[in-house]
């Protein structure tokens, strides 16, 4: 009968020291999540230190679909989400399907810098099943009057300003919060 009671007090006592494992980890990993959102963050205001506050060009111009595209005009109503990305870019291959995937409930207008001849981009939009607008800026002109250096570059615009920026990778709750919070 003892060795039943002594059975019986070991399972209770790794209970707790396996609750208490848990919530070490959970500790660790907030931790590791708020240190990475920090550092993203701090990551994003150094590499947009070139990116134009005030006076800001617009982005405009004709979609591959044929569509005439005014981000001033479009943030009116709506945040519009701003994908700046290549082809070449093995990142936004990454990034990509998430952007098509935010498209089907958001305003997003893409620009594809560098990423050759329209022909091109639509037969590379076909083979990778992607439904979001672009404006193919081959000769890199709306990147650069912007500053855009890294792909791929997001923006969040209303009201015709510019809410949220942010280079690299991007996960798809990532750009649905900046969304949301415009």
């Amino acid at each position: 009968m003892s060795d039943n009671n002594s059975a019986d007090n070991t399972d209770t006592e790794l209970k707790p020291t396996f609750f208490r494992r848990v919530l070490g980890w959970g500790r660790q990993l907030a931790l590791l999540i708020l240190f990475s959102m920090v550092f993203s963050a701090g990551l994003d205001m150094w590499r947009g230190k070139d990116i134009p506050r005030d006076d800001l060009p617009n982005i405009s111009g004709i979609s591959l679909k044929g569509e005439s595209l005014d981000i001033a005009a479009l943030s009116r109503d709506q945040a519009v989400l701003v994908y700046f990305w290549g082809t070449w870019c093995p990142v936004c291959n990454l990034v990509s399907p998430a952007v098509d995937v935010l498209s089907t409930s958001y305003s997003v207008v893409t620009v594809a810098m560098n990423s050759g001849a329209d022909d091109k981009m639509v037969k590379y939009l076909k083979h990778k099943e992607y439904d979001f607008e672009v404006i193919n800026d081959s000769s890199n002109d709306i990147a650069r009057d912007w500053s855009v250096q890294l792909t791929p570059t997001i923006m969040v615009f209303k009201d015709g300003e510019l809410k949220h920026y942010t280079t690299g990778f991007t996960s798809l709750p990532g750009m649905w919060w900046r969304m949301l919070f415009t």
